[in-house]
């Protein structure tokens, strides 16, 4: 008989053993039973006087034997019904297509499972706290549904090179094992810059969960800020238990310990968020973290962290931790790594439509944002787009325009703004129907002054001692009352102790930028007491995190590297920088005596160039092919950051002539597009022509649009990995083609299309001087690729092509061979992973007979076959003057090679053949030891 027409009593017959083995919370099955009539206490003290429970378990199915077949169908319907409490059962249940008759569904089930309603109390609270945003804080609240969409999430692998994006927070928790970083490793590592919205995508994870719309088989999810750990007294050491019931969610049915129980037992059922391994960075560093490795054992509680996120304490369980860019953790307990890049302009658009519900409105917030490149940029930054959509909005609702004013360039001007709304809400009298205000950001600041003092008081004083949050005690020291904490600056936060007085900024960047504020307007202090926070970053001393988690491949920072090991603090002297500016300078002269601010002025203009030309005088050179090259690092960006906040041209021409070098290199810098402004602001000023190679960050074509003014000068132009689309190639093509002076010209893994390649095109055959092209790992087919070859056809400068990883196939491999063909001085040329077949394999080698100046032919990972061993062999034998031939991961036989050994003997110039990778088993391998220019590794 098959197992789906049995009988409930035989199915519980002959799949005994595995309900003994699986089968281990039984309260819930009891009660029901007892409950529905099918047992009475008698059977139930029988089943309690078993002493483990498997023998308990096989009590109650000896029972079950003697009620009947309705017992026994009652006894799978609990099981069917309670599904959190037998989650372990659920597929047992699919497999034996079980499904509950008419009869037993109206015997009511009621869930006293511990585990389950344990479960159910998490869900509940967890809806409850997530449904509406908290990031960000304001006085109304939004729902998260409301306004929430998925950033850029790219995954790396160990070399920090791109896996691709995710497209969904089910994809985070997945276990696809092409994105992972490394199997065996404990912790989802989720890296951002400041405002990239690292805590809002937790939140949406959570919120997914508790409504069971998270594709998950975990019944636990435990939210951890990681700053509590810190604020936890190491005096008074508490064990796993504690943490997971006393500072989360404590199980109020649980006379058993059966929740800790099947925790312990099924960690892969649990869910961890760790949110701001940043914020703990150093107290981690100072404490010698010995791991804990027995959950009843009371520890320190970094300790339990350390624990939790190495896998010394419930290994197996999910494990999410966030922290900035820049934190790095030893590989080994990383599982997948995923970087948080902002919003494409698709992601704009759609926050867009979230926060603007009129067609109208959408329009003219878009026409201004796509009017200025910088905007676009800055709006990449979820937090910075929030803040300049609240600005939108709160010029509509007060004054009845849509427009930000023209000044709104840098970030210290998008803070302001963000400043201006909040003093609104206690200097403004609520908006009239009839009649709307006229913008005055002196009088909205004049009025607004005594809390906004106390507010950048108190966010100095915060970052003076190391601290993100504040007491109502310290509040109160700094002159504020609860009238003042509804203006929207600070919002309450999770306190271990249980007191509701503890507070935090909406966001550690409006911390930093009230504590700029507070050195401004500071009347009491010499004025030097401005620069406090750049010789407190030049001098900090690099934190040291414990063993397992510092980055095992780095070497000791410099006093250089330390001025980007603190990044808010790098915040604040970017925003001093601002404030002070020239332009600001009639706001602030409403809030201080004007000579105070002329004389803060001055001490930060000339401290700042006297920075900037200690720090140019200290960058290391090297020679390069395009002459003196600088590899610059992260913290030339920060101080270009705070040239572009003064507007001071001054001090830009300054910086542009103190760059000797030919080539700057600002690869894996972590520029996004909102910095290319910053760039430009300097390079633009540069007289002489420079070379840029920007490879490996997240411009995006709003980067691009912004550094179009510095193209006119620009010799190397490495844009690789970037996220450019044919947009950016565009206004490539209409600057470059117009100056003629660039050399190289780096566009490798981007969104180039066809429509792009043409522009390519376009390039190649109008700049004379253009000798090196990189455009692989695009989406050029071989219509592109037929753009490209034609161009190079007639180019006399052209040295090397890289065109690696796109779908040229044959028709683009036909047009590169007839480029190819008597070329004067293509010399590098690699058509690998194309999709080229033999045919057009056959093409390539019969044009490069015709060819003497080609040394080095890529064909690596293509469709050739032994088809196009006949002219390969020509090729090899016509002695033409290739010097490496790369066939490397192809389909050739073992009879290919053979030909291609006996056509070496004929040649004087071909220094190797790989073939690595090609269809040859090892003994044939051996069979070409002798020929050494035949390469199988």
């Amino acid at each position: 008989m098959e197992e789906g027409r049995m009988s409930c009593l035989h199915l519980l017959t002959f799949h005994r053993e595995l309900l003994v083995s699986r089968l281990r919370s039984i309260q819930c099955i009891l009660d029901n039973l007892l409950a529905s009539g099918y047992f009475c206490e008698e059977d139930i003290e029988i089943v309690q006087q078993a002493n483990t429970k498997a023998d308990q378990v096989r009590k109650i199915l000896d029972l079950l034997r003697f009620k009947g077949e309705e017992a026994c169908e009652y006894f799978l319907f609990v099981i069917y019904k309670v599904y959190d409490a037998y989650i372990d059962l659920q597929p047992w249940l699919k497999e034996i297509n079980y499904s509950p008759s008419t009869e037993v569904t109206r015997i009511e089930v009621v869930n006293t499972d511990p585990i389950s309603r344990y479960s159910e109390k998490m869900r509940h609270e967890m809806s409850r706290d997530s449904n509406f945003i908290m990031s960000y804080g304001e006085c109304e609240e939004t729902r998260l549904e409301e306004l929430y969409i998925d950033t850029q999430m790219e995954m790396l692998n160990e070399r920090n090179e791109s896996l691709g994006f995710l497209h969904s927070l089910d994809q985070l928790l997945g276990d696809q094992r092409e994105a992972m970083f490394n199997p065996q490793g404990e912790i989802i590592y989720v890296m951002g810059d400041a405002g990239m919205g690292k805590s809002i995508l937790l939140q949406k994870l959570q919120n997914l969960w508790s409504k069971k719309e998270l594709q998950t088989d975990a019944i636990f999810f435990f939210n951890f800020r990681c700053r509590m750990f810190s604020m936890l007294k190491s005096s008074d050491p508490i064990s796993l238990r504690e943490l997971l019931f006393r500072h989360n969610c404590f199980p109020d049915y649980d006379p058993d310990n059966e929740v800790f129980e099947y925790i312990l037992r099924c960690p892969e059922k649990v869910i961890f968020t760790f949110d701001g391994f940043d914020e703990i960075q150093a107290d981690v560093g100072v404490m010698n973290v010995l791991e804990v490795a027995s959950p009843e054992h009371r520890a320190n509680p970094l300790q339990l962290l350390i624990s939790l996120l190495t896998g010394k304490l419930l290994q197996g369980s999910q494990k999410v931790l966030t922290a900035r860019t820049g934190i790095e953790v030893q590989s080994r307990v990383i599982r997948k790594k995923v970087v948080l890049r902002g919003f494409s302009p698709n992601h704009l658009r759609t926050y867009l439509h979230l926060h603007f519900k009129e067609q109208e409105h959408r329009e003219l917030v878009w026409n201004q944002l796509e009017a200025s490149p910088h905007l676009c940029g800055l709006c990449s930054t979820p937090l910075f787009c929030w803040i300049i959509f609240k600005s939108f909005w709160h010029l509509h609702m007060f004054h009845d325009s849509f427009c930000l004013p023209e000044t709104l360039v840098a970030l210290t001007d998008i803070f302001l703004l963000l400043t201006e709304v909040f003093l609104s809400h206690q200097a403004l009298p609520a908006p009239s129907l009839l009649k709307k205000s006229m913008r005055c950001t002196f009088e909205t600041f004049k009025a607004g002054l005594k809390p906004l003092r106390a507010f950048a008081r108190l966010a100095l004083l915060a970052m003076e001692k190391g601290s993100l949050i504040c007491d109502k005690a310290e509040m109160t020291a700094c002159g504020l009352n609860q009238e003042d904490i509804t203006l929207g600056f600070v919002r309450p936060c999770y306190d271990p102790s249980g007191s509701s007085t503890t507070f935090e900024f909406l966001h550690v960047t409006l911390q930093s930028f009230l504590a700029a504020f507070a050195l401004v307007l500071d009347e009491q202090s010499a004025p030097s007491s401005i620069l406090k926070f750049f010789t407190k970053v030049n001098k900090r001393r690099a934190f040291c995190m414990p063993l397992d988690f510092c980055c095992s491949n780095s070497k000791k920072p410099s006093d250089n590297d330390r001025f980007n090991a603190i990044e808010h603090l790098q915040f604040i002297n970017l925003f001093l920088c601002g404030l002070l500016s020239k332009l600001h300078t009639g706001l602030l002269e409403q809030l201080l005596p004007p000579v105070m601010v002329k004389k803060k002025q001055a001490l930060l203009m000339s401290y700042l160039s006297t920075l900037v030309k200690s720090h140019l005088k200290g960058l290391p050179g090297y020679p390069s092919e395009e002459g003196k090259k600088v590899h610059v690092m992260p913290n030339f960006l920060w101080i270009l950051r705070c040239v572009f906040e003064t507007r001071s041209k001054d001090i830009a021409q300054m910086t542009a002539k103190g760059i000797s070098a030919n080539l700057i290199k600002l690869g894996y810098c972590n520029v996004y597009s909102g910095d290319c402004t910053a760039i430009n602001f300097v390079l633009q000023h540069r007289k002489k022509l420079l070379g840029l190679d920007m490879d490996n960050n997240k411009i995006s074509d709003y980067g691009v649009k912004q550094l179009r003014p510095s193209f006119c000068k620009m010799t190397v132009v490495r844009l690789c990995v970037n996220q450019i689309s044919d947009n950016s190639v565009e206004i490539l093509a209409e600057e470059l083609c117009k100056y003629k002076v660039v050399e190289v010209l780096g566009l490798y893994f981007n969104h180039i299309t066809d429509v792009g390649a043409k522009r390519v095109a376009q390039i190649i055959e109008e700049c004379p001087k253009l000798r090196v092209l990189k455009i692989g790992k695009n989406q050029i087919t071989g219509i592109g690729g037929r753009y490209l070859a034609n161009a190079i056809q007639k180019s006399s400068s052209i040295f090397e092509v890289g065109m690696w990883g796109n779908s040229i196939k044959d028709e683009g491999a036909e047009a590169f061979a007839q480029a190819l063909r008597n070329h004067p001085s293509l010399t590098n040329l690699s058509l690998s992973a194309n999709g080229i077949t033999s045919k057009g394999g056959r093409m390539l080698a019969e044009a490069l007979k015709d060819n003497s100046v080609l040394r080095i032919l890529w064909l690596v990972e293509n469709e050739l076959t032994h088809d196009a061993v006949p002219s390969l062999v020509e090729l090899i034998r016509a002695d033409t003057g290739l010097i490496h031939l790369w066939l490397i991961n192809n389909q050739f036989s073992v009879e290919g090679i053979r030909n291609f050994a006996e056509a070496l003997v004929h040649n004087t110039k071909l220094k190797e053949i790989c073939v690595k990778g090609n269809q040859l088993s090892e003994e044939e391998e051996n069979e070409f030891v002798s020929e050494k220019r035949l390469r199988f590794y």
